[in-house]
């Protein structure tokens, strides 16, 4: 997955709520600021410049808005399932100081169900329970299933001032050979400092992230912080990892350059 992909799904979550008689889709372009750390539980971290793709789409089937890009599966009044996304940059050993000499990280595309539980809604906001299991697919010489997580948050969206903001948290799981991916050290790979470790499946820590957004005319503005936490985890023992928890930072600006004349209503 492209860097740009990546901010962009993670701002998706800043984008206007749906209104009655929306455009079908909407499509712009803009640059956006991005620091992330090489992964989870690293302490060294990479800033980005890039182009920022702006995409809407309220179809009845596949949708992409403030709760992501998505194929809805079951739509109720307080229960939905949908097919969510999501995904990791690669990372270079030679840029990592932990993981040097090691073979690089391969950049992820997740992908699977996600079930959504109308927890509490008011005017102008709403509550929720998001429950998605994905597959992580691994993408170098080809695509390989790298593992699954699990990964439920209670999210809150509300509008105020002409800003949309949202905000969402929760722990995460993930399998063995996720895990080993990302934090095992092969026996060839041990060094005096790095010694060789064998990753388990287990509890991975926690996540909270918050959002903000606005629309002005035809341009979108929009901003998320993402502070993540890997102490208690199942592979908080590896020596790759080496920080418990770290702050993702990221900011976006997009043109609205294109919008459908075919408009529809309101699909919540």
């Amino acid at each position: 997955m492209t860097k740009a992909a990546l901010l962009a799904l993670a701002l998706l979550g800043a984008v206007p709520a749906v209104r009655a008689d929306e455009p079908l889709w909407e499509a712009g372009l803009g640059a956006g600021w991005l620091r992330l750390p090489h992964y989870r539980g690293s302490s060294e971290s990479h800033t980005w410049l890039l182009p920022v793709p702006y995409f809407v789409y309220r179809g009845d089937f596949l949708r992409a808005d403030k709760d992501g890009a998505r194929a809805m599966i079951f739509d109720g009044d307080r229960l939905d399932f949908d097919l969510s996304v999501g995904g990791s940059p690669p990372t270079k050993s030679n840029d990592s100081q932990a993981r040097a000499g090691m073979p690089d990280l391969a950049p992820t595309f997740e992908i699977g169900p996600k079930m959504n539980v109308r927890l509490a809604q008011g005017a102008g906001w709403k509550l929720d329970l998001r429950v998605p299991v994905r597959a992580v697919v691994a993408v170098d010489d080809g695509l390989r299933v790298a593992g699954f997580n699990l990964e439920p948050v209670i999210n809150i969206d509300s509008e105020a001032g002409g800003f949309n903001i949202g905000a969402q948290a929760g722990p995460l799981w993930g399998d063995r050979r996720l895990h080993d991916a990302f934090y095992s050290v092969a026996p060839e790979f041990a060094t005096a400092t790095r010694p060789a470790y064998t990753a388990r499946g287990g509890y991975a820590g926690w996540q909270a992230t918050a959002g903000v957004s606005r629309r002005v005319g035809r341009l979108w503005m929009g901003a998320f912080v993402r502070h993540d936490s890997v102490a208690g985890a199942a592979f908080a023992g590896s020596p790759l990892v080496t920080a418990r928890s770290h702050t993702a930072l990221g900011v976006a600006m997009s043109w609205v350059f294109a919008v459908s004349d075919a408009r529809v209503a309101d699909p919540r």
